[in-house]
């Protein structure tokens, strides 16, 4: 490389893990291959199946791979929130998220790389925009992506199409623009919360198109209680932001009037 050609972003893909022994081999595999200048941080949460065993056997094979462990599961908002700081500790300059389960083709990493390359602060992998596409699901399941996603979109008043989404890429300086330390949710909403404080703060966020699989092995860890959860908080979040627009319209009124009346 001459002194003249840009040096590569460092980045690293950070995937939360507990009991996924039977899907996080394959999907190294496939990452390291279709990615090999990338790093990989595997987030385990003391899994009981060996996954952290795992991936401290590929680590010790791998340079590019590192595990960190957690003692407990207290959900994934918490391990991406250690893997953010992790990376930030260390002077990574894209941060990326990746699910664990084979849901997220790391053969379209390349696709939010891009476009962080172009100019983006936070890269979502959207299923719901033109050219995203998702398989397996049934109808239902589709209903309830797209529902929960609208309902988002009109209770925040953001122009995202899939702000659930967890196939991500971060800037550094969008991280650390973030009040990462601020940030409480856990489950589901986690990834909502994420992308509505990269809205408010300025940043440029951008969808761009992946094919979404469902998990061919292991158990999904969403249930009833983890989407009622999000919905609870989104519904607060919105109603503060409405509450906090009235509030702004008021005060302009007041002070028009006020300059009227002068």
């Amino acid at each position: 490389m001459s002194s003249e050609e840009p040096v590569p972003p460092r980045t690293v893909v950070c995937i939360p893990t507990y009991d996924e022994i039977d899907s996080l081999p394959g999907l190294l595999d496939r990452l390291r291959a279709a990615q090999p200048d990338v790093d990989v941080l595997v987030v385990d949460d003391d899994s009981p199946d060996g996954t952290g065993r795992y991936a401290d056997e590929r680590a010790a094979a791998d340079p590019r791979v590192h595990v960190l462990h957690r003692t407990s599961k207290d959900g994934l908002g918490a391990a991406y929130l250690a893997a953010f700081r992790w990376a930030l500790a260390r002077d990574y300059d894209v941060v990326c998220e990746m699910d664990a389960d084979g849901s997220h083709a790391p053969e379209q990493l390349h696709r939010l790389l891009a476009a962080v390359a172009a100019g983006a602060d936070l890269v979502i992998g959207s299923r719901w925009v033109n050219g995203g596409e998702v398989t397996d699901w049934p109808v239902q399941r589709r209903l309830l992506s797209r529902g929960g996603n609208l309902y988002t979109r009109l209770a925040l008043g953001t122009h995202l199409r899939d702000a659930t989404a967890g196939y991500r890429a971060f800037t550094a300086h969008a991280l650390r623009t973030i009040p990462l330390d601020d940030v409480a949710s856990a489950g589901y909403c986690f990834q909502v919360d994420l992308a509505w404080r990269a809205v408010r703060a300025g940043l440029t966020v951008v969808e761009v198109p992946i094919t979404f699989a469902e998990r061919a092995e292991g158990v999904s860890k969403m249930s009833g209680d983890i989407v009622r959860e999000a919905l609870w908080r989104v519904t607060v979040w919105g109603a503060e932001h409405r509450a906090g627009q009235l509030r702004r319209l008021g005060a302009r009124a007041r002070t028009h009037d006020g300059r009227d009346g002068s």
